[in-house]
């Protein structure tokens, strides 16, 4: 049986799209939806290097959590790390999952050390868009919760593929 292609909408607090793809649909339940992507050609980023042609991402979104955790694994299958991002809880249907990305990210690597991205642009963007200080409030925690499973080994970061 073939899985659902669905597109992926990364929003910014606009509602604007930053970034667009598609993955399939692995498995949806009442909390999660997890999804499977290949990356079609190889994309150099400034933080986190090359991602060859190839690599994996399992991508799991929690449907009312800030955020969701990007699993990467290279073309040979080894895990490359974990990316989470900040995020208003997504919206899915029709085949579509959009999520507004509220700038902060945690690179997660494959020791499960890790460290928070792009806090200037976070910085920008709450001045810009004018985030709410619930929100504000609400991102932090949200960066304590996901240490919080780092360091506990919660799922998806016990390793266990």
């Amino acid at each position: 049986m073939t899985k659902p292609i669905i597109t992926i909408n990364s929003r910014k607090f606009d509602y604007s799209i930053h970034k667009s793809w598609t993955c399939e649909l692995i498995s949806e339940n009442s909390e999660l939806l997890t999804f499977l992507g290949e990356f079609d050609r190889e994309i150099n980023h400034p933080q986190l290097g090359i991602i060859r042609r190839g690599t994996l991402s399992y991508e799991y979104y929690w449907k009312y959590e800030y955020f969701n955790i990007f699993r990467f694994h290279e073309p040979e299958g080894n895990l490359k790390f974990y990316y989470c991002n900040i995020n208003l809880p997504p919206k899915f249907e029709n085949d579509v999952l959009d999520y507004v990305d509220l700038d902060i990210d945690i690179l997660v690597k494959k020791d499960l050390s890790y460290q928070i991205l792009d806090i200037e642009e976070f910085e920008e963007n709450a001045i810009r868009f004018e985030y709410s200080k619930e929100l504000k409030t609400k991102i932090d925690k949200t960066i304590e919760q996901l240490a919080g499973m780092i360091r506990q080994r919660d799922f998806p970061f016990d390793q266990n593929f």
